[in-house]
């Protein structure tokens, strides 16, 4: 299951404010600028600051 476009173009983190982006298996939003990337399950982005996995 892939998040649909639309919503991508308007979801950002919500630390910074800044766009997020699809990693390349499409199953999380990364934000280059915090270094995070927001899980997705089920269809649905977790945009939780908490819940952020940071980038190795």
């Amino acid at each position: 299951m892939t998040i649909d476009e639309k919503l991508l173009e308007i979801l950002a983190c919500p630390k910074c404010k800044e766009s997020v982006k699809l990693n390349e298996t499409k199953d999380g939003l990364i934000c280059e600028k915090c270094k995070l990337l927001y899980e997705i399950r089920d269809g649905i982005p977790i945009m939780l600051i908490e819940e952020a996995k940071p980038l190795e």
